[in-house]
């Protein structure tokens, strides 16, 4: 039995719209697909490839591939579902909206779906991406290296169809949201460039501060890390356990898990800057505001001649990572050489230099962390009305 949205909207005239009603895909749609564009492809290329990488785990367009050719041109309204995957398979079963005429071309391991008059496409789209319409899709993935699923799979799956009106009214309100999304998304990516752009100016001297007199700073010092701080080795157990799955490079800070604490970790403080020292992981820094215990798997700069705030700026900058990376040992899952590290080379500005350098930045990444904070309540509202709309 159809469970009814807990979410309705009311006609124009203010009387309810009928009931949904449950269809297959199959009834709803043609499906297709197209070929590879492997010999095909150009940088330069006219037409936005749209194949098994084409589309993001939320859904979205990646263009990635580029072609001249136009086989298999898709039209505005189709939705392009990845149909073949490696790994966990995220992406299998997602859709992408074809926005436009003319730009996109079908490529291989995924399906085309193109709806009949009375379907919009766009609320389709919400509608397979739905987590209740992922789940039953995730459920008829088959494979084990190479995940796949089955045409008749899809064309079976039953979904749930509103009125052509209301259809209209949920894709026009969900589309609004997204659009949010999309410039909150672009606001954050904006402010993260200046981050890095101000960062490299500080860094390399291109910009420099002045006393608050209005004098010039002094010089620069030549030293080495190991100068300016201790590489943390005490060993310790307890609380606030951090490992390197734990660290969040976009915010700059950390989660805690407990139940992770082997009693082998190291000990960190209040001030400390961490440092995932395994490459998928690598870029991901946090300035400690307590006391606790990591893995060994994150290294530990514990500040001796030098203000923890720029220490942690100086570790999270990508001069940094490339100076790790540079003679990184292993060959799966490289780590940083410690005694490498405590050597790298750097030029120390004055304790109230870095200060300034520090507030500087610091302010930057407050304006970050607020805009990805507004992101994630405008995630959180789609979330929930996609919960309410799709039962």
């Amino acid at each position: 039995m159809m469970v009814e949205a807990k979410l309705r909207f009311k006609a124009d005239d203010g009387s309810d719209f009928p009931d949904w009603e449950e269809k297959t895909l199959g009834e709803l749609a043609n499906l297709f697909t197209g070929k590879s564009f492997t010999s095909e492809l150009s940088e330069s290329g006219r037409y936005v490839v749209m194949d098994m990488g084409s589309v993001s785990s939320d859904g979205l367009i990646i263009d990635s591939k580029l072609t001249d050719s136009n086989r298999d041109l898709l039209r505005k309204g189709d939705l392009i579902m990845p149909k073949d995957d490696i790994g966990g398979g995220l992406i299998i079963g997602k859709t992408a909206y074809i926005p436009c005429d003319k730009k996109y071309v079908c490529g291989d391991h995924v399906y085309g779906l193109r709806f009949d008059n009375g379907i919009d496409a766009l609320f389709m789209h919400y509608e397979i991406n739905s987590s209740r319409t992922q789940k039953r899709l995730r459920r008829k993935v088959t494979g084990s290296a190479q995940l796949g699923l089955n045409s008749k799979s899809v064309l079976y799956e039953i979904v749930s169809v509103p009125s052509f009106p209301e259809q209209r009214k949920i894709a026009d309100l969900l589309s609004a949201v997204d659009d949010v999304i999309s410039a909150q998304e672009a606001e954050v990516t904006a402010w993260e460039k200046r981050k890095k752009g101000v960062m490299q100016k500080l860094f390399s001297q291109e910009v420099r501060f002045k006393a608050d007199d209005g004098s010039d700073f002094p010089d620069w010092e030549e030293k080495t890390l190991g100068d300016i701080c201790m590489y943390e080795r005490q060993r310790s157990e307890g609380a606030n356990f951090v490992g390197t799955e734990n660290m969040l490079k976009d915010f700059g800070g950390v989660t805690f898990d407990n139940s992770n604490a082997d009693g082998s970790g190291t000990l960190y403080h209040p001030g400390d800057t961490l440092m995932s020292n395994i490459r998928p992981y690598l870029k991901k820094a946090w300035l400690a505001d307590r006391k606790g215990t990591c893995s060994t798997d994150v290294l530990v700069f514990h500040p001796t001649s030098v203000e923890p705030g720029y220490l942690y700026w100086l570790i999270a900058s990508d001069a940094f990572v490339r100076y790790v990376m540079s003679a990184a040992k292993g060959s799966k899952m490289p780590r940083g050489d410690k005694k490498h590290i405590m050597e790298m080379p750097l030029l120390l500005p004055n304790k109230d230099e870095q200060r300034k350098i520090d507030d500087c930045l610091s302010s930057l990444n407050d304006v970050i962390i607020k805009a990805k904070n507004e992101l994630a309540k405008w995630q959180e509202l789609k979330k929930g009305l996609l919960q309410q709309m799709f039962v």
